[in-house]
């Protein structure tokens, strides 16, 4: 089953929101065919910990004012990996260096990508496999 179109909606407000803080790299991955607990991952990255935690703000208050409030949040403190944990969808935001080592992308290739409508976003290593 994919995606609701409500998380489709709130993964297209944290990207419009990461893209409005410059994110390197944005991208969205339907997982709700493998994952029972949220539908959408939005994976964002940014080249410093001080441009990860203004994603991080902007992002939250972004999908609070589109209907959702964090339900968990983690690993603010470093600034390396921010987990939002919003229900219908789980918004990573890494350092460029932790999102390379992690690559959950690769972790989750046989989900099919989103396009979440912002310029900058990336389909994640598979051009293909869009799911609108």
């Amino acid at each position: 089953m994919p995606a609701t179109d409500r998380a489709k909606d709130l993964a297209r407000a944290a990207a419009a929101a990461a893209a409005d803080k410059i994110a390197a790299t944005i991208t969205g991955i339907d997982v709700s065919g493998q994952l029972p607990l949220t539908d959408v991952f939005v994976i964002v990255s940014a080249t410093n910990e001080r441009q990860v935690g203004a994603i991080v703000d902007e992002v939250e208050e972004r999908v609070r004012l589109a209907g959702a409030k964090v339900l968990r949040r983690e690993g603010t403190r470093e600034g390396r990996w921010v987990l939002l944990d919003f229900g219908d969808i789980v918004v990573h935001v890494f350092h460029e260096d932790e999102r390379h080592f992690y690559d959950l992308e690769r972790l989750w290739r046989e989900c099919p990508t989103l396009d979440l409508g912002v310029l900058g976003s990336e389909q994640a290593a598979g051009a293909g496999r869009d799911a609108r």
